[in-house]
């Protein structure tokens, strides 16, 4: 059976772009296991569950998945799981992933790891992409380098940032997510043309945003050679 580990933020997860991948791989027959940077469970983004900011469909699908999956509920710490052991290992995004997932080590080397061989794929969502300007090979280069990759572009920030990066809830964003994969070497397009944006470089998978998780998903599907049932 295919498996898959999520590695989603303590700090703050977009709702929809954990739970799109989770439920259509759930459906492909993948067998998912979830982690975060200490082990305890991540905790959702209040706007992604937001019905006016995110609509109530989505919102209550979030929501029950949020409030009743033992996996969330019960994850494991990043430092206790190995990529080997998963044929996919997916990131999730969230601002919140900019304060534990993406400069957590462990996180860091699941990543590297899940990339490294012939066999295994990637997914990163929308802020968690920021993980690959902090990612290197074993070879110690940055692994995005010359990779094509999409993820949250500056140009969404500026209407949730100040010009000193704090958010409306007072938090500092440390970094843009598309200033520093661009750093890395990463050939950056969130192709802000279009309503979705996936880019498939390999094993490695990248979403722009909420919006693109249902299609990262089915592709990523396609990657591993699964079809999507329900």
């Amino acid at each position: 059976m295919t498996n898959a580990l999520f590695v989603v933020s303590e700090e703050g997860y977009w709702g929809e772009e954990c739970i799109e991948p989770l439920v259509t791989l759930e459906e492909a027959g993948v067998e998912i296991t979830v982690a975060t940077p200490s082990g305890s469970p991540p905790v959702v983004d209040e706007q992604s569950v937001d019905p006016d900011t995110v609509g109530e469909e989505i919102a209550e699908r979030v929501q029950e998945y949020d409030a009743n999956d033992e996996r969330l509920a019960n994850p494991e710490p990043v430092a206790t799981v190995t990529a080997d052991d998963y044929d996919i290992v997916v990131f999730p995004g969230g601002h919140g992933t900019m304060w534990d997932v993406n400069t957590d080590q462990h996180a860091r080397q699941l990543l590297a790891d899940a990339v490294a061989g012939e066999e295994g794929f990637a997914l990163v969502v929308c802020h968690a992409v920021g993980l690959l300007g902090f990612t290197h090979t074993a070879e110690g280069e940055y692994l995005v380098r010359g990779r094509q990759v999409t993820g949250f572009p500056n140009e969404w920030e500026d209407g949730i940032i100040d010009d000193h990066h704090v958010m409306d809830n007072g938090r500092k964003l440390p970094y843009l997510v598309e200033d520093e994969v661009i750093a890395a070497g990463g050939q950056w397009d969130a192709e802000l043309d279009s309503d979705t944006s996936v880019t498939v470089d390999g094993d490695l998978l990248t979403a722009r945003g909420p919006e693109s998780s249902s299609a990262a998903a089915e592709r990523l599907l396609e990657a591993v050679g699964l079809e999507h049932t329900a």
